[in-house]
């Protein structure tokens, strides 16, 4: 009788680090797991194989207690028995950026080559949606596989679970969805009656999704010591199936069934969003802003500060310091794992998060210290000091700066490096006491103040390189100054800027004529959801800043113009207080926009004290068009999203696990245009 299908039993373990657990806490659980596992794959030539849930942090965390055991996990290793990587951490893929998952690939398969070969799959079963770059990525690194279970339907374009997906830029990957997720295989009973209930209605769904019918069950799950019975329930499978065949395989060899019918698999492109048979958590960007904040922060601080200017200083002849840049690395990928990153643990947790983080920005901070300072004490004598302005974008850039200069001197003047003076605006200037310069100073005597001067200069400075100026002490400078722009306006040659009395902006754009009124006005409501998801309280009730009395400041200087803008809106204290109508919670709200003259770009920072629970806060740009569709970036590329996803009207009698509401994580920019 030919078999109605194929069953790969796949021993595994899936390993979330931290969750409503803490690191230490789940370590406990590993050395008691590993030892489990390398004595059964040691000892039982039948048990053939062993996936480490894709993730080498994992033998970081079991090594860091028993380094005794680096020489069996590798001979296992090289004996294609127990499987690791590809992965350092198993990441994210919406809410971090490209370059944090190349080098989340990139450090998990260098530590894997230290032990043998790591799995070439990109294996990410429990991650919150797949971005639609991931084939780009994963070519990358010569890998064409890739195994997940969350944001699929038949919205992308089959049903089936076994596929093609490609990139915008047309890589290719052979995808294998599990669509019951990874741990229907856990804990397999022994019993026909046990067996039959848990896999009956499973084998419907799997052999009906299936174009292979090679069917995969997971033998494992969060945390779960391997089944040490397992052949034993394989028995009571052939017995109680004997139309289906049960085989112990690792994923590759499922893969290899799927490739041999590549011509009857459907080709797909995009992101995998969808929470359609399983909650892919669309909102959980918004959960514990302050992690998310700092996670963008120091992201970019490495990514776009550190390591340009590590390169720069290499160029010149300094060490590239690739331990200490992999010290960070480590540490914010922890973070990046899917639960860490968002935000959805206990309280201990976030605080071990937060800790990371604060010492991986130490070190980058320090290390981009370091590197200036080398790059500038190595430059040419001069009786002069300097001031050298960076530019680690591979562009020129011409900008408006605001640093600080401190000298023993009430006067300045700046010169370039042709020796013309440098214009310069003086933003302020204050005395300081000399032991904050140097404790030295103070040590030998000497008392004589310094000045601390704000200062602010419009530059061109070249592409991944600096520009010097001198600083020439108790000589008077080219100091200007503030411009006399028109009250009650922020203009420069693109924009003209003016204040609303409920203190949002009016924009003109000058290139266009295109005007935008009511820009910057916050809108408050509810917040019932939980530690993944942003969800609307039954009884809702939407404030907005349309009624706020503004404290506003407009300040002109020599190249720029700023707006700082103040209020305070009354709000709902809790669920119960806005079910009530009532408002004792507070929000005051400080809005600072920035126009400077050579910039198409307007800056805007908004600092909120916020004083109230259970609610969401947005800034609201209207635009005086509609549209259809969004862009924004993903990583290595940009994608279009609808403004309102039409499976809004149809998920609830579809029987979706998640709303399809149209929030998307932002990478770095989302943009409308009139008539896409």
């Amino acid at each position: 009788m030919k078999a109605v299908s194929r069953v790969h039993i796949t021993p595994h373990m899936h390993w979330d680090r931290e969750w409503y657990f803490t690191t230490e806490e789940s370590r406990i659980l590993l050395v008691n797991n590993m030892e489990e596992i390398l004595r059964r794959l040691e000892q039982d030539n039948e048990y053939k194989y062993y996936v480490l849930d894709g993730q080498t942090a994992i033998l970081e965390d079991y090594f860091a207690v028993k380094p005794e055991n680096k020489e069996r996990v590798k001979k296992l290793v090289e004996a294609g028995k127990l499987i690791i990587g590809p992965w350092y951490t198993q990441t994210d893929t919406t809410i971090v950026s490209a370059e944090s998952i190349v080098r989340n690939l990139m450090y998990g398969m260098r530590d894997c080559l230290a032990f043998g070969e790591p799995m070439k799959i990109g294996y990410l079963p429990d991650s919150f949606g797949m971005s639609g770059q991931l084939p780009h990525i994963y070519n990358g690194f010569g890998i064409t596989r890739t195994m997940f279970w969350r944001g699929c339907s038949e919205r992308h374009g089959t049903d089936k679970t076994e596929f093609l997906w490609q990139s915008s830029d047309g890589s290719e990957v052979t995808a294998q969805v599990l669509p019951l997720g990874y741990a229907i295989g856990k804990y397999l009973p022994a019993d026909e009656d046990g067996l039959r209930k848990r896999l009956d209605s499973y084998f419907d769904v799997l052999e009906k999704a299936s174009v292979t019918k090679e069917i995969l069950l997971p033998n494992g799950h969060d945390q779960m010591p391997l089944q040490q019975n397992i052949f034993e329930v394989m028995e009571k499978l052939r017995e109680i199936y004997p139309q289906r065949k049960f085989v112990m395989s690792r994923f590759e060899e499922v893969f290899e069934q799927i490739e041999a019918q590549r011509d009857n698999l459907a080709t797909l492109k995009g992101e995998f969003i969808d929470g359609k048979y399983m909650r892919v958590h669309r909102t959980i960007g918004s959960t514990r802003m302050d992690i998310k904040i700092a996670h963008a922060r120091i992201e970019n601080k490495i990514v776009n500060l550190l390591e340009p200017l590590a390169t720069l200083a290499w160029t010149l002849g300094f060490e590239y310091h690739h331990g200490l840049l992999e010290k960070m690395w480590k540490e914010i990928l922890k973070n990046h794992a899917h639960d860490s990153i968002g935000c959805c643990c206990s309280d201990k947790v976030h605080r071990e998060i937060v800790a990371r983080f604060e010492l991986a920005e130490d070190m980058a901070d320090n290390l981009i210290r370091f590197y200036m300072r080398k790059i500038a004490d190595n430059m040419p004598q001069s009786d002069a000091d300097k001031l050298v302005l960076f530019n680690l974008m591979p562009w020129p850039r011409e900008e408006v700066i605001n640093t600080t200069v401190r000298l023993r001197a009430s006067q300045f003047n700046l010169r370039d490096d042709r020796g013309q003076p440098v214009p310069y605006f003086i933003r302020h200037a204050r005395e300081i006491d000399p032991g904050l310069i140097d404790r030295q100073i103070v040590h030998y005597g000497n008392y004589d103040p310094f000045m601390e001067f704000d200062i602010q200069i419009n530059q061109i400075v070249p592409s991944m390189g600096y520009r010097t100026l001198y600083i020439e002490t108790n000589q008077p400078g080219n100091v200007i100054a503030a411009k006399s722009d028109a009250e009650g306006i922020l203009e420069n040659a693109f924009w003209q800027i003016a204040l609303n009395e409920d203190g949002t902006l009016q924009l003109v754009d000058k290139d266009s004529g295109v005007r935008y009124d009511r820009v910057l006005q916050i809108e408050e409501s509810s917040d019932d959801g939980d530690e993944y998801d942003y969800s609307p309280a039954k009884e809702e009730w939407v404030i907005t800043s349309a009624n706020a009395k503004p404290q506003c400041e407009i300040i002109h200087e020599a190249w720029q113009s700023r707006a700082v803008i103040r209020y305070d809106m009354a709000v709902p204290r809790n669920l119960q207080e806005r079910s009530a109508r009532q408002c004792t919670g507070r929000v005051g709200v400080e809005l600072v926009v920035t126009l400077s003259d050579n910039s198409r770009r307007i800056d805007v920072v908004i600092n909120l004290d916020n004083q109230a629970d259970d609610h969401r806060l947005r800034v609201l740009v209207p635009t005086p068009f509609n549209t259809d569709n969004v862009l924004a970036d993903t990583q290595f590329g940009s994608l279009t999203r609808p403004v309102s996803d039409s499976a809004m009207d149809v998920w609830q009698q579809e029987g979706w696990k998640e709303a399809p509401v149209p929030v998307w994580n932002m990478l770095n920019y989302a943009a409308l245009q009139e008539g896409a």
